[in-house]
């Protein structure tokens, strides 16, 4: 990141202290957030601390000189949310905690009640739809998520669907769009070395399209809606990689590679894992593909396609239609179409060197504008700000 902090104090004053709480520091997208904004706490003169049950990414909070505290949060039981709040509470008091910001349910409760009790601030992230269940019965549960001070909504689309679900007016939201980190995702970065060992890993066809889809192994991400699409497309030459870990989903795995076979696509699609370079990732992928069958609250996957300088298709659900341009930076098709999905691939595959020479500008230009960590860290900050109005 390369935030512009304001690090300056009033005299004699401690700085802030925000304690973020979540349920694991494990990979995903809000731990990445996590992360990234205890990291831009810090470069302002802030001091971040994390509550949660603690994971690799431990070491990451650790690196920037936040402090982790750890704790049962990850459980829904509710006698172990009751200890959590009076753990969080002796955090706040110990700590000299200034805003407790919440990101996920279980302990956004905890989190709640103790805030409440110490007459601190209390701020929530809602990155996500959440499941209302049958007879929308969860929604109670869900309804901790909207009972902030202020609520950050990571995309337009989920502030509509708090209004719809949970709050009668949006005075309380802040849609704060989710970033990408530009220092890691940059084009200009990744060598030809790091491709190649990319392409030889996957053993990519050579002078074939790529076709990738990022994305851990799990039905709502779309994979068997992509391999249906690309029955429409065995006129065209290309290679698609489904790039991610099926995270012990072993059955489902085994139904992707059954469809891979039934559909005829043994020799054209790779079950690719886990990646550890995704800017690598995306730079060998002529066309990034986003199939997701829910809408997503907000999806990185297009817009750090975009900022590799790919053609993203997405569906129009969710975020995607805020985060690509369509026809200028990516393609939007009809959710859960496998047609509408090809024929937006069809698109992306038959751009001309000179186009596709026009487009990756232009898709990093639009992310730059809009969709950058520091930009999300900052308006997180005045966020902060709007709620400590004596910093």
């Amino acid at each position: 990141m390369t935030l512009h902090p304001n690090t300056s104090s009033p005299a004699g004053k401690s700085p802030p202290v925000v304690l973020q709480v979540l349920p694991r520091l494990m990979t995903g997208g809000v731990e990445r957030g996590t992360i990234e904004m205890a990291t831009a706490l810090q470069a302002f003169g802030w001091k971040a601390v994390v509550a949660s049950e603690g994971g690799p990414m431990v070491r990451e909070l650790e690196r920037v000189g936040a402090e982790h505290v750890t704790l049962p949060l990850a459980s829904k039981n509710p006698l172990v949310m009751r200890r959590n709040r009076d753990a969080l509470r002796r955090v706040i008091q110990e700590k000299g905690v200034s805003l407790v910001h919440a990101r996920s349910r279980a302990p956004a409760w905890s989190a709640l009640w103790a805030a409440r009790a110490e007459g601190v601030p209390f701020v929530t992230t809602f990155h996500g739809t959440y499941n209302l269940g049958p007879l929308a019965l969860k929604k109670r549960y869900n309804r901790v998520m909207a009972m902030g001070d202020r609520v950050i909504a990571i995309s337009e689309f989920i502030r509509r669907h708090i209004l719809e679900h949970y709050l009668p007016s949006d005075e309380a939201i802040r849609v704060i769009h989710r970033g990408v980190d530009f220092f890691r995702f940059d084009p200009d970065k990744v060598s030809p070395e790091r491709m190649i060992t990319l392409s030889q890993r996957w053993r990519l066809p050579d002078g074939e399209p790529v076709i990738m889809l990022p994305g851990r192994l799990t039905r709502w991400k779309g994979q068997i809606l992509l391999l249906e699409a690309l029955t429409h497309l065995r006129d065209l030459k290309f290679c698609c990689v489904l790039v991610g870990s099926d995270q012990g989903r072993d059955a489902y795995r085994a139904e992707v590679e059954a469809e891979i076979t039934r559909l005829g696509l043994r020799d054209r699609v790779i079950l690719a894992d886990e990646c550890n370079d995704m800017p690598a990732a995306y730079m060998v992928a002529d066309v990034v593909v986003s199939a997701s069958t829910d809408p997503e609250a907000f999806g990185r996957v297009s817009a750090e396609g975009q900022a590799m300088g790919r053609p993203v298709v997405a569906p129009q659900h969710g975020a995607a239609p805020e985060i690509l341009v369509d026809g200028k930076t990516g393609w939007l098709f009809i959710p859960n179409n496998p047609e509408s999905l090809a024929r937006a691939l069809r698109n992306a595959l038959s751009l001309t060197a000179d186009e596709r020479a026009e487009w990756a500008p232009r898709a990093i230009a639009h992310i730059r504008d809009h969709f950058t960590t520091d930009r999300m860290c900052e308006k997180t900050m005045a966020v902060y700000r709007e709620l400590l109005p004596q910093v």
